[in-house]
């Protein structure tokens, strides 16, 4: 039997692309290249994130902001997952049609635009805004499900 994967040439996150003037390592820069950097993205989120003025996003944990992968952290979180509500549904729209696995870089960047999310979703005030939020949040979790169960998922797109 042989399966044919087609890799969806789709831009998620276009602000990735851009030159910052910090670093051209952090030219679409990822966290995740190793099992103990999966790992130290699940501290960076279990330790909690403050949302400030403007949407940034900074660690709670002083000890956690000094590690170098805090500074990729914060470019991810600050310069490339969308933050508007606007854009977070026009995301999940757009992986709602992808072909194929996400690459690596995508699927790490949607799940932190997921706990993003999740954060804004249990900070709005009003039941209309949690719905808003929670509707996109459930779109994000939707996609990245289709993501993890790929060869094996039956339904057409």
């Amino acid at each position: 039997m042989t399966y044919f994967l087609s890799f969806s040439s789709a831009v998620y996150f276009p602000s990735a692309q851009r030159i910052r003037r910090s670093s051209m390592e952090l030219l679409d820069p990822v966290l995740q290249k190793s099992l103990s950097e999966v790992d130290l993205l699940y501290e960076f989120l279990l330790s909690g994130v403050k949302i400030g003025k403007g949407h940034s996003i900074t660690l709670q944990d002083p000890e956690l902001s000094s590690l170098r992968k805090a500074t990729t952290f914060h470019v991810i979180c600050n310069d490339i997952i969308p933050k508007t509500i606007t854009d977070i549904r026009r995301l999940g729209a757009k992986l709602s049609y992808a072909q194929g696995p996400l690459r690596r870089t995508d699927f790490e960047r949607t799940l932190i635009t997921m706990a993003y999310t999740a954060l804004r979703t249990s900070q709005s005030r009003t039941g209309h805004q949690q719905e808003i939020w929670l509707k996109s949040l459930t779109d994000l979790f939707t996609a990245l499900q289709r993501d993890l169960m790929f060869p094996y998922h039956k339904e057409d797109h």
